[in-house]
C-alpha cells in the first residue's frame, strides 16, 4: 500500500524513491511484523487465557510435555496477522504473486482454525476429521495449482528446475498441477507434524524464510538470475516482502513460544505457515530446494510414515516415539537440547539450499 500511494511521489518528494527498493520494503515488513507482534502478543494469549482456549496433551507422549495441558493455544491467529498486515502494507499491490501466496496462506490458515475450534472450544478431541481436513487442503492446493497451470503470462508455469544442473528443466505439463497440490498439501502437513516441541516449529520457520527471501530476490531480479542461471520469473521479487514479513512474525512469535512456552500456534498457524513455504516453492519454481531448506520438516514427516507403516506392516515401531523429535526426547535428550540442535541442522541445511544458487 506504501509503495502504491508513496513512490509515485517520488519525482516531488525525493525520499519517497526509498520505495522503489525491494530490500527496504522487505526490512520494513520485518520490523512491522516484530512491532505488531510485541504490542498486540501480550492481549491476544490473555484473551485466549479468558477463553480457556487450551492446548491438549496427548497421554501418550512424554512425561514432561504433561505441564503443558492448558497452555493457550491457537496462537497461529497472531503470526497470521503479523504476516499479512505488513505484507499489504509494504508490498506492491499490483502484483498478483503477492495476492496469491497471501489468499494461500490465509485459506490454509482456516482450515487450521476450525480444526482447533472445534478441539479446543467444542471439546472435539479429534478435531476436524481426517479425511476432510486433508480435502479442504487438496482442494485448496488444487485450485491454486489450476490457477498457476492456466496463467497466460508466465509461459514457464508448468516447469520444474533441478538444482546443481544449468540445464536440467522439466515440463511437468498437466502433471504441474497434481504436483503443486502434493508440494502444498505436503508442505503443510510436515510443518503441522514438526509443531510439537516449545518453538521448534516457528524457529525452522523463521530459517527457512530468510533462505526463502535470497532464493525469491534472486528469482525475481533479472541481473542476478542470469548471472546464476537461475529462472527469471518477472515480478516474483516482491514476495521478498512477504518473507521479511514471514520472519518477523516467526521471531516475534518466538518471543512468546520459546521454552517454557507461554502460547502454542495451534493448526491455524502450522497449517497456514507450512502452506506459505509451500507458496513460496510454487511460485518460484524452487519446489526442490524447498526439501532441502525445509529437510527437517520432511524429515519429521517421513518418521511418521515410516513408523506407521512399519506397524501396520510388521507391527513393530522403528521410532520408540514418532514425529522423530519425540524419539530423541524418549532417549533422554532435554526439550531445549533437542529444539537448538535441529535449528543447527536447520541452519545447514539451509545454506546447503541456498549454495545451489552458485554450485551448477
Amino acid at each position: 500500500m506504501f509503495y502504491n500511494l508513496l513512490f509515485p511521489l517520488h519525482d516531488k518528494i525525493h525520499a519517497f524513491n526509498v520505495f522503489r527498493y525491494i530490500t527496504f520494503r522487505f526490512a520494513s515488513a520485518m520490523f512491522t511484523a516484530l512491532l505488531i507482534s510485541f504490542i498486540f502478543g501480550p492481549a491476544i494469549i490473555r484473551k485466549l487465557k479468558e477463553l480457556k482456549v487450551g492446548q491438549q496433551v496427548r497421554a501418550d507422549g512424554p512425561g514432561t510435555h504433561l505441564g503443558k495441558a492448558g497452555t493457550p493455544t491457537m496462537g497461529g491467529i497472531l503470526i497470521l496477522i503479523a504476516i499479512t498486515v505488513p505484507t499489504l502494507l509494504w508490498s506492491d499491490l499490483t502484483n498478483r504473486y503477492v495476492w496469491l501466496v497471501v489468499a494461500g496462506t490465509l485459506a490454509f490458515g482456516a482450515v487450521g482454525f476450525y480444526d482447533d475450534y472445534l478441539k479446543v472450544v467444542r471439546k472435539k478431541s479429534e478435531g476436524l476429521k481426517a479425511r476432510y481436513k486433508f480435502g479442504w487442503q487438496v482442494v485448496i492446493a488444487l485450485f491454486i495449482g489450476l490457477l498457476l497451470y492456466f496463467n497466460p503470462m508466465d509461459p514457464n508455469s508448468t516447469v520444474l528446475l533441478i538444482p546443481f544442473f544449468k540445464k536440467w528443466i522439466i515440463n511437468l505439463a498437466w502433471f504441474y498441477v497434481p504436483f503443486v497440490v502434493l508440494v502444498l498439501v505436503g508442505s503443510s502437513n510436515a510443518v503441522n507434524l514438526t509443531d510439537g516441541l516449545d518453538g521448534l516449529a516457528i524457529g525452522l520457520v523463521g530459517i527457512a524464510a530468510g533462505a526463502n527471501a535470497i532464493l525469491v530476490y534472486v528469482t525475481g531480479n533479472k541481473i542476478f538470475a542470469n548471472y546464476l542461471q537461475v529462472l527469471y520469473i518477472q515480478g516474483a521479487g516482491e514476495l521478498t516482502v512477504f518473507c521479511g514479513a514471514l520472519m518477523g512474525a516467526s521471531l516475534g512469535f518466538l518471543w512468546y513460544n520459546s521454552h517454557p512456552a507461554e502460547v502454542f500456534m495451534g493448526d491455524v498457524g502450522s497449517l497456514s505457515l507450512g502452506g506459505a513455504l509451500g507458496m513460496l516453492a510454487v511460485l518460484t519454481k524452487h519446489e526442490i530446494i524447498l526439501v532441502i531448506v525445509g529437510g527437517i520438516f520432511v524429515a519429521e514427516a517421513l518418521s511418521v510414515i515410516f513408523q506407521v507403516a512399519s506397524f501396520k506392516s510388521r507391527g513393530k515401531r522403528i521410532f520408540r516415539m514418532a514425529p522423530v523429535h519425540h524419539h530423541f526426547e524418549e532417549m533422554g535428550w532435554a526439550e531445549s537440547k533437542v529444539i537448538a540442535r535441529f535449528w543447527i541442522l536447520g541452519i545447514i541445511l539451509a545454506l546447503v539450499g541456498l549454495s545451489t544458487l552458485k554450485l551448477r
